[in-house]
This record gives C-alpha cells, sequence and structure tokens, in this order.
C-alpha cells in the first residue's frame, strides 16, 4: 500500500475540511512547509497536495507555496484544485511538481484531459473522481452533477488516464471509513487503471481492508492531522508494503 499524505492549502496554510464543506474548516498548520518537511523526515516519499482556493475560483491561487514545498523537499508531489488549462498544468510540471490532478476539468472539459495526455503522459496527468451516492461532484464539491462516476471513469480511461483518485466526499474528513465497496468496484471494473483511495481512512486496519480489496494506494490526510495514523506508521505502512 503505497501511502500518499495530504495537505490541503487555504489562504496559504494547511487546513482540512468536513466533507468538502468551506466553512467547516479547521487549521492544522501555518506553515505547510514546515509540515511537508516533516513528512519527508519520517521516511514517506509522496505527497498529496489541493489548492482549495483554487477548487473554488477554478484558478491556482496557493501556486507559491506549493512551489517552496518542492524547493523545499525531495517529496514526489501531486497537485490538484482550480487547474482548467494546459499552461497552468506545464507551469506546475516545470516548477517541480511530479502530477497533476484534473478533476472538475474531467467532467467539464474533457478535451482538456485528452490533449494533456497526449502532451504530458498519463504518468504526469491523474484524474480527481470526487462524488456522492455514485454521483460525480465538481467545483470544490460545491456542485452535484447527474454523472456516474463509473461513467466518466471509462470515458476517461478511454483517453489513456491510467490513475485515479477516489473520494466519497460523504466519508472525507469524517473518520468514518473509506467506502471500500466503491473503491473495490471500480478497480475491478477497470483493472489497468490505478484507484487511489481517498476519504475517510481512520487506522491501519482500513489501509489493510483496502489492500485486501485491491487497492494499491490511499491518500491520509485528517486521520495524519489528529494523530490517529502518525507519519512513522504511515512510514511504516509504506515501507512494509513497497
Amino acid at each position: 500500500m503505497q501511502i500518499i499524505p495530504a495537505i490541503d492549502l487555504k489562504n496559504q496554510e494547511s487546513v482540512r475540511l468536513y466533507q468538502g464543506d468551506f466553512n467547516q474548516t479547521t487549521l492544522i498548520s501555518e506553515s505547510p512547509v514546515q509540515q511537508a518537511l516533516a513528512i519527508e523526515k519520517a521516511g514517506l516519499t509522496n505527497l498529496h497536495l489541493v489548492d482549495l482556493d483554487g477548487a473554488k475560483s477554478g484558478r491556482p491561487v496557493n501556486r507559491a507555496i506549493i512551489q517552496q514545498i518542492c524547493e523545499q523537499t525531495g517529496l514526489a508531489v501531486e497537485v490538484g484544485g482550480g487547474i482548467r488549462s494546459l499552461s497552468q498544468i506545464n507551469t506546475y510540471l516545470t516548477s517541480g511538481v511530479t502530477r497533476v490532478i484534473l478533476g472538475s476539468a474531467a467532467l467539464n472539459d474533457p478535451e482538456l484531459v485528452q490533449e494533456a495526455i497526449k502532451q504530458f503522459g498519463a504518468d504526469q496527468i491523474v484524474v480527481g473522481i470526487d462524488g456522492k451516492d455514485g454521483l460525480v461532484a465538481v467545483s470544490g464539491w460545491l456542485e452535484q452533477s447527474t454523472v456516474k462516476m463509473d461513467e466518466l471513469m471509462a470515458s476517461m480511461v478511454a483517453f489513456g488516464v491510467k490513475t485515479f483518485i477516489v473520494t466519497d466526499i460523504s466519508r472525507d474528513g469524517t473518520m468514518s471509513g473509506p467506502n471500500g465497496d466503491q473503491l473495490s468496484h471500480l478497480q475491478k471494473q477497470f483493472t489497468a487503471a490505478t484507484v487511489i483511495a481517498s476519504g475517510g481512512i481512520r487506522n491501519v486496519t482500513d489501509l489493510n481492508q483496502l489492500a485486501g480489496l485491491g487497492i494499491r494506494a490511499a491518500i491520509v490526510g485528517k486521520a495524519m492531522a489528529t494523530g490517529d495514523l502518525p507519519l512513522q506508521t504511515l512510514a511504516e505502512v509504506n515501507q512494509n508494503v513497497g
């Protein structure tokens, strides 16, 4: 199980939202850079960054902090939130980001995903599929669509997308456990793709359960922030399976 710690950025700070609600924000760290350095020091190698302000506004907002993290750590950084153009993707990838996550664009501008895969390759482009009750949510989870998550995933696989971050927003930040049924269903349906689990992960038991369902990577945010899954534990899980 590859463990990808998450830092959500809002107003240049690290925060956690409850079920994606911008009005239910908890401050985690005033220095996301120091938080990223601690993640690296613990022995973890990957980092998931979300520009929450960017997701809401439709343009990168916290890019300066993201660049600092890339410059000051050796972490493989993936970034999502408000990325809507090839030039924005290129700016991130040329400033040290390892891969870019396209979320709302997958639904609203599928041609962008198709062109991004052509220009940058499937290793550098990840599609984030966020949803509730099997339906896709967009615009920083502020809007619910009528498109089914597996339908969107099928169209993205056809474009050549190989990596998907799947988040059940009803569980994100709730510490209620991941939606194993949904994650397993998508991984079995799209065997050539990698489904990265996101949302609700509480403990090592959850991680083991996901691994047993064939999920090979997981994003951990809230449980890391609360100390339920300390960095050392995450590093051990990451190393044991790696």
